[in-house]
């Protein structure tokens, strides 16, 4: 297969171009904090198509369930290759789970008392807790 001049061109500078490290591990860093970001929403589907499955008896619930959570697996394991394990994953959860909790008392009439409040609070804590660690 020929290459065109003009894409072997582009290729070369970008060859030539002097690589900066910092500017791309922040890179990284951005695009693992967005995969961590759409694993949480997929996680949240998962959530809420699982509910709506009704213990996996209804045939388009269940399978929206499944590819929900292939998704939300697949970019947090992208998110996985910067973080590490322990803090991607911990973040992951506790950020679906509150937002799950939120989304419940939304949408679906679930009641949000001061034990879940203050439950949120502590979790939302522990993320910031992480974050401002270094860990993330």
């Amino acid at each position: 297969m020929a290459v065109s001049h003009a894409a072997k061109s582009r290729l070369d500078a970008l060859r030539q171009r002097p690589s900066n490290g910092a500017d791309l591990n922040e890179r990284n860093k951005t695009m693992s904090w967005l995969y961590l970001g759409i694993a949480v929403i997929f996680e949240i589907a998962v959530a809420i198509s699982a509910g709506r499955a009704m213990g996996f008896t209804r045939l388009s619930w269940t399978v929206a369930t499944l590819i929900s959570g292939a998704i939300a697996t697949f970019f947090l394991s992208l998110a996985l290759l910067t973080f590490d394990v322990g803090v991607g994953y911990a973040i992951w959860t506790s950020v679906a789970g509150v937002g799950i909790v939120v989304i419940g008392a939304l949408f679906f009439g679930q009641r949000l008392n001061w034990q879940k409040i203050l439950g949120m609070v502590v979790v939302i804590g522990g993320v910031v807790g992480l974050r401002l660690s270094g860990a993330a």
